[in-house]
């Protein structure tokens, strides 16, 4: 089976761009969790809107609206990844960082489960290699925790189903993304008028963080730009795997740069996805094709 090269290019750039990303939460560490989630929403919208107007596709996004079963699919994919996003933040909140990480270490798992069960697509024997390998050492993390991760499990089936409805779209991903963060607006904009009226807010208070703060807008289009595209040129299982870059880079910005500890465990869990990682680098490796008609296309 040849694989896309583009595609390959654009997963494995967005899951580098998450893995590096708590670098910059850290930074915004002043504002609360909920808020920075606000300012995602909020100035993920602008942003969209503003690559839209430039690549002149404003009235292309707003005809999607108009298809009532596309309308539906957007309006699911927009609540999967609020939800994603609300778990995560409200897992950091409450001091469940712990489980929450284990989340990341359960997506890919669950997406490739998605694209086998669900779309019946097929692995190789390398692919195969890899998933149990990679199965092993979440397997390993999660009998570590020593209960049941509730919060890993929302966080990696709504991610999961997320990917798989994106998967299944057949539309230009800048505008449903658009479109999905119009869906996301209310709840974002409501809770930032709320902590403005009330005094509450980080943003506003310094034109630097203030700044830093709408950055976050694009921080979270551009990769999600990148998952989407992969999302729909490659088998889910593929983007599903490339997953474990994500947890891998953070691993070690928590080690390198946060100073977290590392157990024997966390190590002994690594191994096992290092290699299934490696493994399907170099399966990965010799199908990649570089369409030319895909990438002309425009994403």
């Amino acid at each position: 089976m040849k694989l896309n090269g583009l595609g390959i290019f654009y997963g494995v750039s967005a899951y580098v761009i998450w893995g590096l990303l708590p670098v910059y939460w850290r930074w915004l560490e002043r504002a609360s969790a909920f808020e920075i989630l606000a300012n995602r929403g909020v100035w993920s919208l602008v942003v969209c809107l503003l690559f839209l107007a430039f690549q002149k596709q404003l009235r292309a996004a707003l005809k999607l609206i108009t298809n009532i079963k596309t309308f539906l699919t957007l309006a699911l994919s927009s609540f999967l990844l609020t939800l994603n996003w609300g778990i995560y933040i409200w897992a950091v909140s409450v001091d469940r960082v712990v489980e929450s990480s284990l989340g990341y270490y359960m997506t890919p798992l669950v997406v490739v489960c998605f694209g086998v069960l669900i779309l019946k697509e097929k692995l190789n024997v390398a692919q195969k290699f890899s998933l149990t390998f990679a199965g092993i050492g979440v397997g390993v993390l999660t009998v570590a925790f020593g209960q049941i991760p509730l919060v890993a499990f929302g966080l990696a089936f709504s991610w999961g189903c997320y990917a798989l409805v994106k998967k299944q779209m057949d539309a230009n991903s800048l505008q449903t993304l658009s479109i999905e963060m119009l869906f996301a607006l209310i709840p974002s904009f409501t809770y930032m008028f709320y902590l403005m009226s009330n005094n509450k807010a980080q943003f506003g208070t310094d034109i630097w963080f203030s700044l830093s703060l709408m950055s976050a807008g694009l921080l979270t289009v551009i990769p999600l730009l990148m998952f989407n595209s992969a999302a729909t040129s490659l088998p889910l299982t593929i983007t599903g795997l490339l997953g474990y870059i994500n947890p891998t880079i953070m691993f070690l910005v928590g080690f390198v740069l946060f100073d977290e500890p590392l157990t024997f465990t966390k190590i002994f869990g690594f191994i096992f996805i290092w290699v299934a990682l490696i493994v399907l680098g170099s399966s990965v490796y010799g199908q990649v094709a570089i369409d030319s008609t895909i990438i002309k296309k425009k994403y």
